[in-house]
């Protein structure tokens, strides 16, 4: 299929048609003039905003989280805007979520509302906080990526069905920011796409939309900001680098995608997967469901990913040796993990390394702590009885552990 019949197909499949849009925005109206009006009751220097793709217009269909800022006067710079915000909040029922500032969580219709104070920053050193500048992200999108919101949109899709989307630590993809940044920077999805197939991780990727640092960025920018493996220069903020989240990994799961739909344009490089468990079973992986500690998204994702990293740790120290796995969560469901592991059943005995022979006092004491030795490869040896034979004894020790315990509600083998 041509290449842009295939983004007509995607597009067709994404962008929210009128009745959708005029449905979902009178739901999100509704809700910032009642709390502007708690803004004024409340005698409150502060008006609600909307913020994020709703205010870029670009929005994917059924997606329905919705930014809103709440911009405070700098005559509330000296004050808690938390708490004043929650204040006018108190009707809707908010949720308080912890973060640098906190924010709320408010749902109503199916929308998911977080609720993000900010200051009315006119200057860069006015700020506060990271989140201040989040306005001028979304005004200076508007003002540069007028003509390319679908576009904007395909690489958004792009990056989710591939699992790239998302600068939270248990995901270090690209965020939305740096979606509108390199759309604009090379005019369009496809161009994107052509420019980064081009792209060779092994040295820094740099992309600087106005030329500021002249071609020296990595002179210029303190060097703990262009650890990772792309560098984008933040229109709004030049000292930050926007893409500090990603990772080389996700990089190049991206760059791998992007090649490949290149060669091949297909519909299946825009669509979420889902995990087909009944599949995964049938090839003999171990598959677990896991539900995540109620928490804000970066918080529990985290959480996930450090319990399939324990998991996979233990089975690999246990000599069960993984040879495949992975792990899904959509933010909504339950997290799904799966392990393909070379040894189903494992011998009675296992031999445990000791010290070199020459070390004559350490492979005294190696003897007398273990019953059975032998030496090889001029190392004493301990054969010694195992706990677990199989993945699935290991398993019903591992999840019952307080490592786990504390960051899951609930997780068990399907």
């Amino acid at each position: 299929m041509a290449i842009q019949k295939v983004l007509g197909k995607v597009l067709e499949n994404i962008k929210p048609d009128k009745q959708e849009s005029k449905k979902a925005l009178s739901t999100v109206k509704s809700f910032l003039k009642a709390l502007n009006d708690n803004l004024k009751s409340k005698k409150i220097s502060a008006k609600a905003v909307l913020g994020g793709s709703f205010a870029k217009d670009v929005w994917l269909s059924g997606d329905y989280d919705v930014d809103i800022f709440v911009k405070f006067s700098m005559k509330h710079k000296d004050d808690d805007l938390s708490d004043l915000l929650e204040k006018a909040l108190k009707p809707s029922n908010p949720e308080r979520v912890h973060g640098s500032r906190d924010y709320f969580w408010v749902k109503k219709n199916n929308i998911k509302f977080e609720i993000v104070p900010v200051l009315a920053i006119s200057r860069s050193e006015q700020a506060q906080n990271v989140t201040d500048f989040s306005p001028l992200h979304v005004a200076w999108a508007n003002e540069h990526g007028a003509g390319l919101k679908d576009d904007i949109r395909l690489l958004k899709q792009f990056c989710k069905a591939n699992g790239v989307y998302g600068a939270e630590s248990f995901i270090n993809g690209f965020s939305g920011h740096v979606v509108d940044i390199l759309v604009i920077h090379f005019n369009g999805f496809l161009n994107f796409l052509k420019a980064a197939s081009t792209w060779k991780t092994s040295k820094k990727i740099i992309v600087d939309h106005y030329n500021k640092y002249k071609g020296k960025t990595l002179l210029f920018l303190n060097k703990s900001k262009t650890e990772g493996p792309l560098v984008v220069i933040d229109p709004v903020q030049p000292e930050r680098n926007a893409a500090a989240a990603l990772s080389l990994e996700k990089l190049n799961v991206f760059l791998k995608a992007a090649k490949a739909f290149l060669k091949k344009p297909s519909i299946d490089f825009f669509t979420v997967k889902s995990v087909d468990i009944d599949d995964l079973k049938s090839k003999d992986y171990l598959v677990l469901r896991a539900k995540p500690v109620k928490a804000r998204d970066d918080v529990a994702g985290c959480k996930l990913l450090q319990i399939f990293d324990f998991l996979k740790y233990e089975f690999d120290k246990e000599e069960f040796v993984v040879e495949d796995c992975g792990w899904f969560w959509d933010k909504e469901d339950p997290a799904i993990f799966w392990f393909k592991l070379k040894n189903k059943k494992l011998p009675e005995m296992a031999e445990h390394k000791g010290p070199p022979l020459s070390l004559k006092d350490a492979v005294k004491a190696f003897k007398a702590k273990y019953a059975k030795t032998f030496t090889k490869n001029k190392n004493i040896w301990a054969k010694i009885k195992r706990k677990h034979l199989t993945p699935e004894a290991l398993l019903k020790d591992l999840l019952k552990s307080e490592h786990i315990k504390e960051k899951t509600v609930n997780i068990k083998l399907l």
